[in-house]
């Protein structure tokens, strides 16, 4: 998949806020993802967020092939 700043990621496994979308603030070897529900953010090794992702949409919300 093709991820750049600004799209929204769905991942496998819920927040503890209970939200499953991250905002990609950083792409690179690590991502920087900040959490839709409550802005929270974190660094995860690239390898991780392309394993766990289920859905990929752009920043207008269409969803990305």
């Amino acid at each position: 998949m093709n991820y750049e700043v600004g799209d929204i990621v769905k991942l496998k496994k819920p927040h503890p806020c209970g939200s499953q979308e991250w905002e990609i603030l950083r792409v690179g070897a690590d991502f920087r993802l900040k959490c839709m529900g409550c802005s929270h953010q974190v660094m995860v090794p690239r390898k991780l967020v392309e394993k766990n992702t289920r859905g990929l949409k752009g920043p207008d919300g269409m969803p990305k092939t």
